[in-house]
C-alpha cells in the first residue's frame, strides 16, 4: 500500500505556482545549494584553498534534487542539514561546502531569502489590486448610494467612494509592507553564537576577512540591510513584523469583501457569477459570494499565523534555541501561501464584480428622506424654528414612517409629505422638493475623495508598471 499523503490545502487550492515554488522542498534545497556555492566562491576569492574544478562540480549537480534520498539520510543522521550536506557532496564528488558554517548560517539566510522574495511577490500583487480598486472606484464615482453606519442607513455617499475607502485602507497596508521590504535585514554568516568565530578561525584569525565574507554573502542574498550584533538566529520579532504587515495589507480587502457580501445579500452588487457556477446544491436560485467568503476566511488564517508569530517574538533564549523551529516551518510558508491566495481571489473579484444601479437607486429612493433629516433640520432652523422643537417633530414623523414601512401600512416613504404638513417646521412642499432633489446627488466631496485615491494609486502604478498590469490566474 502506498503511504498516505496529506496535502497542504493552502498550496494546492489557493496559492499560485510561483509562490509554491519559493516554499517547495525542492525550491529550498536549490536555494541552499546556491548559497553554499556562493560561500565557496567568496571564500576562494578571499584566499581559502578550494581546488580548481570543485565549485564547477557542485554547480553541475545543484539542480539534481531528490527529496526522498535526502529524507532517507535524515532518518539516519536525525539532522536535516547534515543530510542535505551529505547528499550534495555525494552528488558533486567533493567535500568542500559548509566550511566554517553552522546549520543556522545556512537555514536562517535561506529562509530569509524565501521571505524576502515572497514579500516582493505580495507587493506586486497588491499594486495590481490597488490599480483595480482605483479603476472600479472611478467607474462608480458618481453613482449615489445609501451609506450605512452600524449597518443602518445614514447619509448619501457614492459607490465609488465606498470602494475607494477600502482601497485606501489597503494602500496604507502596502506602505507598511514596503517599509518592511526596504529595511529587511539579513543575518549573514555569523556562526554558532554570532561572533563569526569559525570563519575567523578559517581565515587564520583574520576577522576582517571573515567580515568581508559576510558582506559578500549578504550582497549575494540581495537583501537591503544586514544585522551585525546578532546571535545564532535572527530575532523572531522580525517574523512578527513580516506577518503583521501581511495581516495589515489583508485588512482593506477583508473589509471590502465583507461589505460586498452584505451588498450582495440586498442585491445591490455581486462578486460575479461564472457560467456553469452553482451557488447552492439545494437552492438553485442562490448566487453565493463564495470568493469574498474565501478572502475573509484566509484573513482569519493569517491572523492565526500572526498569533503564532507573536508567541515567538521576544521568546528566544540567550543567543538562540530551536523551540521556534516547528512553529516557523508551518507559519512562514503557509502565511505567504494564504496571502497569495487571498490576493489572487481579490483580483478576481475586482475583475468580475457588478453593481446593480437600478437596485441601488431603489434603495436610495426608499431611504433618502431619512438620510436628509439633518438637512431638513438646518433648513427649519434657518426659517426661524427652534432647533429642539424641530428635532422632536422630525423624530416623531421619522419613527412613525419607519414603523409604517416595516408593517406595510405604507409602501413608499412619505416622510417629507408629513413634515411639510407640520407647522412646527415652517417649511413648504416646494422647499422639501428642493431639499430632496439636491440631496439625491449631494454626497459631499465623495467624488473628490475618489479622485484623490485614484491619483495616489496612479503614482504607485507608475513606479511599478509591470506589477500594476498583473492579471490573476483562474481560481477554484
Amino acid at each position: 500500500m502506498p503511504e498516505d499523503v496529506i496535502s497542504n490545502v493552502l498550496a494546492e487550492r489557493y496559492a499560485t505556482a510561483p509562490m509554491r515554488a519559493i516554499w517547495s522542498g525542492e525550491g529550498k534545497v536549490r536555494l541552499e545549494r546556491e548559497l553554499w556555492i556562493a560561500v565557496m566562491k567568496a571564500q576562494k576569492d578571499l584566499g581559502i584553498s578550494i581546488p580548481d574544478g570543485v565549485i564547477e562540480s557542485y554547480e553541475r549537480v545543484k539542480n539534481q534534487v531528490n527529496l526522498e534520498s535526502i529524507m532517507q539520510r535524515e532518518r539516519v543522521t536525525r539532522h536535516d542539514v547534515k543530510a542535505r550536506i551529505e547528499e550534495f557532496c555525494d552528488l558533486a564528488g567533493h567535500e568542500h561546502i559548509h566550511k566554517g558554517m553552522t546549520s543556522r548560517d545556512l537555514t536562517e539566510n535561506v529562509e530569509q531569502l524565501q521571505v524576502f522574495r515572497s514579500l516582493q511577490v505580495i507587493r506586486d500583487k497588491a499594486v495590481a489590486a490597488l490599480t483595480k480598486f482605483a479603476a472600479r472606484a472611478n467607474e462608480t464615482r458618481d453613482i449615489p448610494f445609501t451609506a450605512r453606519t452600524h449597518n443602518v442607513a445614514a447619509q448619501v455617499t457614492t459607490v465609488g467612494k465606498r470602494i475607494a475607502m477600502f482601497g485606501e485602507e489597503m494602500l496604507g497596508g502596502l506602505q507598511q509592507l514596503e517599509n518592511v521590504i526596504a529595511t529587511y535585514p539579513a543575518r549573514g554568516l555569523k556562526g554558532a553564537v554570532g561572533t563569526r568565530l569559525d570563519q575567523i578561525s578559517l581565515f587564520g584569525g583574520d576577522a576582517a576577512q571573515a567580515r568581508s565574507l559576510d558582506a559578500k554573502i549578504v550582497a549575494h542574498l540581495g537583501l537591503p540591510a544586514s544585522l551585525d550584533a546578532v546571535g545564532q538566529v535572527y530575532p523572531r520579532s522580525l517574523d512578527f513584523r513580516v506577518i503583521s504587515a501581511l495581516c495589515d495589507l489583508a485588512s482593506g480587502p477583508g473589509d471590502f469583501a465583507r461589505t460586498l457580501r452584505l451588498m450582495a445579500g440586498h442585491e445591490l452588487a455581486s462578486e460575479g457569477f461564472a457560467k456553469g457556477q452553482v451557488g447552492s446544491s439545494a437552492m438553485p436560485h442562490k448566487m453565493n459570494s463564495r470568493s469574498c467568503e474565501r478572502i475573509n476566511g484566509l484573513h482569519v488564517v493569517l491572523k492565526g499565523y500572526l498569533a503564532m508569530a507573536a508567541g515567538l517574538a521576544g521568546d528566544q533564549w540567550n543567543e538562540g534555541d530551536v523551540s521556534c523551529s516547528v512553529v516557523r516551518r508551518v507559519m512562514l510558508p503557509d502565511a505567504f501561501l494564504a496571502m497569495d491566495g487571498l490576493l489572487e481571489t481579490l483580483l478576481t473579484v475586482l475583475n468580475q464584480m457588478e453593481v446593480f444601479e437600478a437596485v441601488v437607486a431603489q434603495e436610495l429612493q426608499r431611504y433618502l428622506p431619512f438620510l436628509l433629516t439633518t438637512t431638513v433640520l438646518m433648513e427649519a432652523v434657518k426659517t426661524g424654528a427652534g432647533r429642539e422643537e424641530a428635532h422632536e417633530a422630525i423624530k416623531e414623523h421619522a419613527v412613525a414612517v419607519a414603523k409604517d414601512l416595516r408593517t406595510g401600512k405604507v409602501s413608499t416613504n412619505n416622510l417629507f409629505d408629513r413634515l411639510a404638513a407640520d407647522s412646527r417646521l415652517g417649511l413648504s412642499t416646494d422647499q422639501f422638493d428642493a431639499v430632496f432633489e439636491k440631496g439625491r446627488a449631494n454626497s459631499g466631496d465623495a467624488a473628490a475623495q475618489v479622485d484623490h485615491f485614484a491619483a495616489k494609486v496612479a503614482t504607485l502604478a507608475g513606479k511599478h508598471p509591470t506589477a500594476a498590469a498583473y492579471e490573476p490566474g483562474s481560481i477554484l
